[in-house]
């Protein structure tokens, strides 16, 4: 399951990270991004242990998100070693983000 990071801890959990991460920033009332939830959710099972996975609400941590640049979502961003390998903005294909997160390897 994908974990939720917040503005407060956001420096800690993905660009402090020992391994890749997957940040997918998102907001409840955007219908594309619920429909690209469960994908998410499913990378984050596949790539347990290799990649972490994880969701940034942008209406409550608006500081991370334009910091950033997120002006569209779901914008879903691979971060490595504190910075950022790539973004796919919109509702993509499972295959779309295996070939992002394939960017960390």
């Amino acid at each position: 399951m994908a974990n939720n990071v917040t503005d407060a801890n956001f420096d800690k959990e993905v660009l402090n990270s020992d391994i890749p991460v997957l940040v997918d920033f998102w907001a409840p009332w955007c219908a594309p991004c619920r429909m690209v939830g469960p994908v998410i959710e499913g990378l984050g099972k596949d790539y347990e242990g290799r990649v972490k996975v994880v969701k940034l609400d942008v209406q409550d941590n608006q500081r991370v998100a334009m910091k950033y640049g997120i002006r569209s979502i779901p914008t879903v961003t691979l971060f490595k070693d504190g910075k950022a390998l790539g973004s796919l903005i919109g509702a993509r294909s499972k295959g779309d983000y295996e070939k992002l997160i394939a960017k960390a390897f």
